[in-house]
């Protein structure tokens, strides 16, 4: 599944559209996040419809978020909770060595 920035939220969230197609801004799952620092992260946030709840569209934006991080050499502090138990579940050694306390 693709992501984008969204320009709805603006920059600091990431858009998970259904089949790759644009979508509204009503009709998006988001994951927000911040640069608090120079090369870290925060990822604070998902978010998904209640329609679309309950298919893995946060494991997606928590897959594609930890990827990004690891592609782009940058360390992550998880604020948000569903991504900490992403990573829980997901204990690969590309994000373990990312994570911030």
């Amino acid at each position: 599944m693709p992501w984008k920035e969204d320009r709805c939220h603006g920059p600091g969230a990431l858009r998970l559209c259904r089949g790759g197609a644009y979508c509204g801004c009503h009709d998006r799952a988001v994951l927000l996040y911040e640069y608090v620092g120079k090369r870290i992260v925060d990822l604070q946030h998902t978010e998904v419809p209640d329609a679309y709840r309950g298919r893995g569209i946060a494991k997606h934006l928590a897959k594609a978020a930890l990827d990004f991080v690891v592609e782009e050499d940058l360390k992550a502090h998880l604020t948000c909770w569903y991504i900490q138990k992403y990573v829980k579940e997901n204990p690969l050694p590309q994000y373990l060595e990312r994570l911030q306390p």
